[in-house]
């Protein structure tokens, strides 16, 4: 029998050298994590009722339990309501952004931010995507609270214009307190630890002329009380919102605003590379 003679196959065609991926962009991740972000807080629905029921639950406590023993220059429980509405609005966007410190201290305790830095798309984008998506619940709440005012006798004589400055700077504030929660979140060792940071700063609003007038208050709190940056934002809201003048107030409303955000996000600059990295 002969030998079977081996047929030489045919050279396999060069391999072509593989092309990276250049992987997502910035504006994909921005919107991929944003529609994760806001679709984890929408699916926590204690969260998200206590955002929205406790600001509408403390604007009824001072309207009809104290509105009518607290002088705010005359007028009675309306005058009252229309004092103290700018307040509640600021404190339930505290309480809507102190949710993103829990949610950002929760990616990074878990290790999901490290994941993410083998992935081929921008790893800040998901503190970008908590902030829209707290910036999002913070205006369904705060859109729950005007309603409800409304409903309880909040008017106002006040032009397009100041109610559009009025919300602009409520905004402003919302974006500005959100992005420091993101960085509570970044630098706190545990979710519980990071809730605990942010809730002295929904204190703020309490220590203010957001409630009562700072002329009312104990001599040693009044300098505290009229030099924080809770008390010029408001002031410069409740101006604008009653259609009056808001003088200063809204400037100096807005340079704490950018001022606490230009600070926050260059900590968040400084800090996010490591400790994603560990």
């Amino acid at each position: 029998m002969s030998a079977l003679r081996a047929v030489p196959s045919a050279p396999a065609p060069p391999s072509r050298p593989a092309v990276p991926s250049a992987g997502a962009g910035f504006l994909t991740g921005l919107r991929v994590f944003s529609a994760r972000s806001l679709k984890k807080s929408l699916r926590d629905g204690e969260s998200m009722l206590m955002a929205i029921l406790l600001p509408v639950f403390l604007m009824l406590i001072f309207t009809f339990v104290m509105g009518g023993a607290i002088d705010v220059g005359g007028g009675g429980r309306e005058a009252y309501l229309a004092y103290v509405m700018p307040a509640v609005v600021l404190t339930a966007a505290g309480f809507g952004a102190s949710y993103t410190a829990v949610v950002v201290s929760q990616d990074v305790t878990t290790g999901f931010m490290n994941r993410l830095r083998t992935m081929p798309f921008p790893a800040v984008t998901v503190l970008l995507g908590h902030t829209v998506s707290s910036m999002v619940r913070n205006l369904m709440a705060t859109a729950v609270v005007f309603a409800v005012g409304f409903a309880v006798g909040f008017r106002t004589e006040a032009s397009a214009g100041q109610l559009l400055a009025s919300v602009g700077l409520i905004l402003l504030w919302i974006l500005a307190i959100t992005v420091i929660f993101a960085l509570l979140g970044l630098v706190a060792g545990s979710p519980e630890s990071a809730n605990g940071y942010g809730f002295v700063l929904l204190f703020l609003p309490y220590v203010s002329s957001g409630f009562a007038p700072v002329e009312t208050m104990p001599g040693w709190l009044q300098g505290f009380a009229h030099y924080q940056p809770m008390t010029p934002v408001i002031d410069a809201s409740r101006a604008l919102m009653n259609g009056q003048d808001a003088g200063t107030d809204s400037f100096i409303a807005a340079v704490w605003c950018l001022g606490f955000m230009a600070v926050a996000v260059w900590i968040m600059a400084v800090v996010f590379p490591r400790k994603v990295a560990r």
